[in-house]
Order: structure tokens, then C-alpha cells, then sequence
């Protein structure tokens, strides 16, 4: 009897552990995948798709665009890229891992990563069955993309619960030229409320100070490579089309700084698990909080990168992730 009632404390105590690591940390980076949409139970796909031959990076967004026009004539709903892949999330994970620096913690340079397989011949893709589709139709439609610029972190907010968080990098507190807009630009990141209004998963990247188009990269080690494919996201923010993107970046030393002229930046593989958590349409805040409470009660105080302190009575403060109209700590005629 001993020994029976020590397993059966061994195994309670390991589900009341389980159940306490479910819940993340306030400022815990969360895999995607560990907070995907449950399948539904006993529903059976509406195809499987085999893969025949390894797929790379620079033809991967062909090969999945062909699979949703062909497949959507069998789904009982829209079938989208989003869509397929959020059904299939061990995708994502592939998608990331091609990552320069996780590489290279296994000691693999990758000179080019548009060659680097990210489907290999014998995987298999699901197309959702209906209900787990209108599942996860759901879950994209609740979804928000939150800034907070002095905090230098990005959250993927469904329903007012942060599914995951990364850091990011912010626009410099500074005014420059730049020899793509032709004038002096204030590089400080726009605040407001908006959507995704464009996606550019091949885009060419160009140095906005000269206009020198990047065929390469210079990453953190020094070395060079060539750019990596990985989507941008554009938004729109107070009705206002300002340019300001989503973006990767090649050098992560930068995040945690007001290091860009004026995107938000983020590390190579959290560029793809936010940019499958943000199809068009999704909203987008960008704010000023120097102040946030987190759900454990404890405030955290960020410095105030862009001197706005100064011109504002009182920072307002927040519910960590809130997802509140925001009254912004800066009027948006004075980002112009």
C-alpha cells in the first residue's frame, strides 16, 4: 500500500507541475506552436498532402500558393497560406529554425538561406478539416499585434491573452536625411491603431540614408551573407500609410534599442512565427506606455527613449497587454 500511495503522489505531483508551467511568465517568450488552436477531436482532415520533393526557401512560397489554388476547390471554406500553415504548425518551426544565429549554435553557416530545405520529400501537410478551419479563422480574426515601443517588445495578443512575446528594435530619437524620402525624416516610431495592409514576402532591401540597394548582409559575427527571404509586414496606423514596416533583422544585438530608422525590428525566427500570426486585416497597436502592470500585480518601468516625459503631464499606465483604446503619450502630427 506504501508504495502504491508514493506513485500516486508522484503522479499528482507531476500534473499539478504541468499545470503550473502552462501559464507563461509576463515577460516569457512562448513557442507558437505550444499555443496553436486544438485540433477537434475525431474530425478527419480534408486532404493530405504528400510532399514528393524537398522544397527551399526560394521557391517556398510558390509551392505553398499553388497547394491553397489547388486545394481550395476541395476545402468547404477559403483556403489561404495562413491558413494551411497555421494548421500545420510544426511548419512554422521549420520556417525558424533557418534562423542565421540558431544555425550557428550548431555550428552550421548558411551563406544562403533561400537554399536551405524547409520541406523535405516525404512530409505530409494537412488541409483542415471545417471545423478546426473556422477554429482557427477565429483565432486569426482576435488576434492583435501589440507595440510597446519603450518597453522594445512585441506581443501577439487572441481574445486580451499574450500568446507569445519577442523583443524588438524601435525607430532612433533622431532627425536624418534620407536619400529615399528625399528629406530630413524624424526615424522615432510612429504611435497609433491600425491593420496589416500589405505583406512583401520577397522584398528588396534598400539603405534608406543612401539608397543603396543590400544584395548582403553584415551579420553581428562579422561575417557576411547574402539577405534572407523572410516576409515584411507593413501597417497602417491612425489612417495614415507611413511606411512603417515589421521586419526582421540580420544584426539582433540591435534589439532592445532605438537602433532602426523608424520599422520594428525583430530576430529572424520571430519574424516568421509573427508574421503567420498576422495575415492582412490584422490589428496593429503601436504605443508610448512607460508604465506597465503585469497580471502578477508587479509594475515595470521603462526609460523614456524619446524624452516624452517631459512634454506630458502624467505617463499613462496600463494592464500588461492591455488591449484599452489607447490615448498616446505623443500627438501624431508631432511624428511627421
Amino acid at each position: 500500500m506504501k508504495r502504491i500511495d508514493l506513485l500516486l503522489f508522484v503522479v499528482v505531483a507531476a500534473l499539478l507541475t504541468a499545470c503550473r508551467n502552462d501559464s507563461p511568465k509576463p515577460n516569457e517568450k512562448v513557442s507558437s506552436i505550444s499555443r496553436e488552436v486544438p485540433k477537434v477531436a475525431g474530425e478527419q482532415p480534408v486532404a493530405r498532402i504528400p510532399v514528393t520533393e524537398d522544397v527551399r526557401i526560394a521557391s517556398y512560397f510558390t509551392f505553398i500558393d499553388a497547394l491553397v489554388a489547388k486545394y481550395d476547390t476541395l476545402a468547404p471554406y477559403k483556403l489561404t497560406e495562413h491558413l494551411l500553415v497555421r494548421a500545420n504548425p510544426w511548419l512554422i518551426d521549420s520556417l525558424a529554425a533557418t534562423d542565421y544565429y540558431l544555425q550557428m549554435a550548431k555550428g552550421n553557416y548558411v551563406h544562403e538561406q533561400r537554399q536551405t530545405i524547409v520541406l523535405h520529400a516525404g512530409d505530409t501537410l494537412q488541409v483542415p478539416g471545417p471545423l478546426q478551419a473556422a477554429r482557427i479563422l477565429e483565432a486569426m480574426n482576435n488576434t492583435l499585434i501589440d507595440v510597446n515601443i519603450p518597453a522594445f517588445r512585441l506581443r501577439v495578443l487572441q481574445s486580451d491573452s499574450v500568446l507569445f512575446e519577442v523583443p524588438v528594435r524601435v525607430g532612433k530619437n533622431k532627425t536624418e536625411y534620407l536619400e529615399m524620402a528625399g528629406r530630413e525624416v524624424d526615424l522615432r516610431t510612429r504611435t497609433g491603431e491600425g491593420t496589416v495592409i500589405r505583406i512583401n514576402n520577397d522584398p528588396t532591401v534598400y539603405n534608406p540614408v543612401t539608397g543603396e540597394k543590400y544584395d548582403s548582409t553584415k551579420r553581428d559575427d562579422k561575417r557576411y551573407t547574402t539577405m534572407p527571404r523572410i516576409p515584411w509586414l507593413e501597417t497602417i496606423t491612425n489612417g495614415i500609410r507611413t511606411g512603417q514596416m515589421i521586419h526582421p533583422t540580420s544584426n539582433p544585438k540591435s534589439l532592445g534599442k532605438p537602433a532602426s530608422n523608424g520599422c520594428i525590428g525583430m530576430g529572424e525566427a520571430d519574424a516568421w512565427r509573427v508574421y503567420y500570426h498576422a495575415p492582412l486585416g490584422t490589428r496593429v497597436r503601436i504605443r508610448y506606455n512607460l508604465t506597465e502592470i503585469t497580471p502578477g500585480g508587479d509594475t515595470l518601468e521603462y526609460k523614456d527613449i524619446y524624452e516624452y516625459r517631459r512634454k506630458t503631464a502624467k505617463a499613462q499606465i496600463l494592464p500588461f497587454g492591455s488591449s484599452k483604446p489607447l490615448e498616446n503619450l505623443c500627438a501624431c502630427d508631432t511624428l511627421k
